[in-house]
């Protein structure tokens, strides 16, 4: 298992395949990330790598983190995150600045991010509920949930029950996001579909754990001082990068063909009828 990426969301476009196609993708920028410390088995119990994205003021960073900042040689950082890595091997060195091509197109990811928060928020948004009778009988109380306790036994309420409070700004994991494209020179990854979160928030991205990884994965990860050995072809801007390409089925079945006759010959009589009405009314007229 390699290490992560901490990225930022940018916002969502779309890419075009050569064929015209197109695919929603979520930008994520890579925002000077680079390796700050190492964990390792004999002090931590554990392989880790931590990792650091952004630039923050010395005034919005405590005295610890500073220190263990300069300890690194890299500038102060607005976010840290941790990644767990199977082996010394996959140890990056500290201070390297990963590139975008850690990510191959096609490879599959899981991205990790605190969604969108909604404020305080009622049971029938929150959760659902059909909320109160809307006709007689109800006081100006159509969109509460109702009762929430039983009888005397137990007298309470448990917890857990469903009802109006916080809503959003949960930690959430999408797994298995495919990575259409990378762009080293501006440190950019194009995801497709949606992600956690909301503009310019933090995200953390690895390998997604439940697909089988390409073979040609860089290993241990691709740093700015070695991305010449798995430096890719670009394709122009705006397209898919070919190793992400969808293929799409054109075969058509027997079954579908009939079908499409049917309707075919529905609409032309549909037309025919149509005219013929229309004829007999200029007739009349």
């Amino acid at each position: 298992m390699r290490t992560g990426v901490i990225a930022k969301k940018v916002g969502m476009t779309r890419l075009f395949q050569e064929d015209g196609r197109h695919v929603p993708v979520t930008v994520l920028s890579l925002e000077d990330c680079q390796v700050t410390a190492h964990r390792t088995e004999d002090r931590d119990g554990y392989y880790g790598v931590q990792v650091g994205s952004g630039e923050a003021k010395q005034k919005n960073v405590s005295k610890p983190q500073r220190e263990a900042f300069a300890k690194a040689e890299v500038p102060l950082k607005m976010k840290v995150g941790e990644f767990r890595v199977d082996s010394e091997e996959a140890l990056l060195p500290v201070g390297a600045r990963i590139s975008a091509e850690h990510f191959v197109a096609g490879q599959k990811v899981d991205i990790t991010g605190h969604t969108q928060g909604k404020g305080f928020a009622g049971a029938m948004k929150r959760w659902g509920f059909g909320g109160l009778r809307a006709t007689h009988g109800v006081s100006i109380s159509h969109r509460s949930h109702g009762s929430t306790g039983n009888r005397q036994d137990p007298g309470r309420v448990f917890k857990g029950k469903k009802m109006a409070g916080h809503m959003g700004d949960r930690q959430r994991t999408q797994q298995n996001l495919e990575i259409v494209r990378t762009d080293a020179d501006r440190g950019l990854l194009f995801v497709k579909g949606s992600v956690p979160g909301a503009k310019n928030g933090w995200l953390m991205v690895r390998d997604a754990v439940k697909v089988a990884m390409p073979d040609d994965l860089p290993f241990p990860g691709v740093m700015r001082r070695n991305e010449d050995e798995f430096k890719s072809e670009e394709a122009d801007a705006g397209l898919i990068e070919s190793a992400a390409e969808h293929e799409v089925g054109t075969e058509v079945s027997a079954e579908q063909q009939e079908k499409l006759m049917q309707q075919q010959d529905s609409g032309a009589d549909a037309e025919t009828t149509t005219d013929g009405d229309a004829g007999g009314e200029s007739k009349e007229s």
